[in-house]
């Protein structure tokens, strides 16, 4: 599976990007721990905290494709340390916010940003832009790996440290930790890893977004990616609630976002792997008809400590496992020039899908007291994105080893 990634230069990209993506992710997937403590403290309602975060949804994704274009333009060093600095700021600046304008200002808008220009646009592009063509599915396997580590250490990590120093210490600790990936800027941009020159046509950054709009298969790509983000986005946020209506106590929410990062660190290695097999538009329409089986079957289950867990480990397989094969795809219609910020478009659509699963479910809980519609309005959209999936242009993936047995038939003339 990694031997593609095994080269010295390749894999030290590879790694700083996922340990970056480790950081921004870890600190981004854990912020739902903080509802219920900042609820408790402040008064502002859960509406009102669900709308800052899911400002912050919408912010996130909408700083992909304009962190993109500025590292394809000017490279993606500085716009990686803007945003390490900018996303500590922001949580460094929450405990003093005191009304729901301020969290929309410190978490929906700084924090988001932040960790929008460190994440999936800016990395994966930058990885791709530095490796062979061979290496570029698993390596995108790996750094979502990256960010999946990033939750399943961050959450328990951020859990106990708001039991011990309140959620304000926390979120000075949160601030802190985004820091640390700073010295990974410089090894992922680090001179001797410039780019490779490209055989690829290039016809300007305005001409490929306009041609990429206009394009079918791009289109459905951003509509299932619509449903990733309000699925995922909704869990992250309600999941805590979700747990508390159960009775059952806050750790089994911060170990469940542990354990769906844990797991999706095996889905994105073995969706990295996928994308080298079949066609990326397929393994993207089974993700996402899986979750609305795993939801079915959470809805039926009786909720315990364990069921929690296993339904956090089959939901954690494909949870950012999308990735890879959506980048994949981009990359196969448009090529990886402009990589960035064709991503960080999708990674928009993804992010108003995030916007509403935050909001909504914070809409949801407030006016019937739990989330049951959110359920069922999850299981539905999972169940069209993998159908939209279905028609995308893609070509089949070459097969090497048949290739190689063709090759000496066709050298005998027995294939015209």
């Amino acid at each position: 599976m990694f031997r593609s990634i095994r080269s010295p230069e390749v894999l030290l990209t590879t790694l700083a990007a996922a340990g970056i993506l480790m950081v921004t992710m870890g600190a981004r997937q854990s912020l739902g721990l903080f509802v219920a403590p900042i609820n408790e403290s402040t008064g502002l309602g859960i509406v009102t905290i669900s709308l800052a975060l899911a400002v912050g949804q919408f912010t996130w994704g909408a700083m992909q494709p304009v962190a993109g274009a500025v590292a394809d333009r000017y490279g993606p060093r500085a716009v990686l340390i803007g945003g390490l600095v900018v996303l500590a700021i922001g949580c460094a600046l929450t405990p003093f916010m005191t009304s729901g304008i301020g969290l929309i200002v410190s978490l929906g808008l700084l924090s988001a940003m932040g960790a929008g220009a460190g994440s999936f646009s800016v990395l994966i592009g930058a990885a791709a832009q530095r490796m062979p063509l061979e290496a570029r599915g698993t390596a995108s396997g790996v750094i979502n790996a990256g960010g999946s580590l990033g939750q399943f250490v961050f959450a328990p990590i951020i859990q106990k440290l708001i039991s011990v120093f309140g959620w304000m210490g926390a979120m000075w600790s949160l601030a802190l930790l985004t820091l640390t990936a700073l010295p990974l800027v410089g090894k992922l941009t680090q001179p001797g890893a410039a780019p490779p020159k490209h055989a690829e046509a290039d016809a300007g950054l305005k001409n490929t977004v306009v041609g990429a709009m206009q394009d079918r298969s791009y289109l459905l790509l951003h509509a299932g990616f619509f449903t990733c983000g309000f699925h995922i986005a909704f869990l992250v946020t309600h999941l805590p609630g979700e747990v508390a209506l159960c009775g059952l106590p806050p750790s089994v929410a911060s170990w469940s976002l542990a354990i769906i990062g844990l797991a999706n660190i095996f889905g994105s290695l073995y969706a990295g792997s996928c994308v080298a097999k079949y066609r990326s538009k397929y393994v993207l329409a089974w993700m996402y008809a899986s979750r609305a089986v795993l939801i079915v079957g959470y809805l039926l289950a009786p909720r315990t400590e364990l069921n929690y867990y296993i339904f956090a480990a089959g939901l954690g397989f494909t949870w950012l496992a999308t990735v890879p094969p959506t980048a994949a795809i981009v990359g196969k219609l448009f090529g990886v020039r402009y990589l960035a910020t064709l991503f960080g478009l999708t990674l928009l659509s993804h992010q108003v899908g995030g916007f509403l699963g935050a909001y909504l479910g914070g809409l949801t809980i407030s006016r019937f007291g739990d989330f049951g519609w959110m359920w069922y309005a999850d299981i539905v959209l999972s169940l069209l994105a993998a159908i939209l999936n279905l028609p995308i242009r893609e070509a089949r993936i070459e097969r090497p080893i048949i290739a190689a047995q063709l090759a000496p038939v066709a050298s005998k003339g027995s294939i015209p």
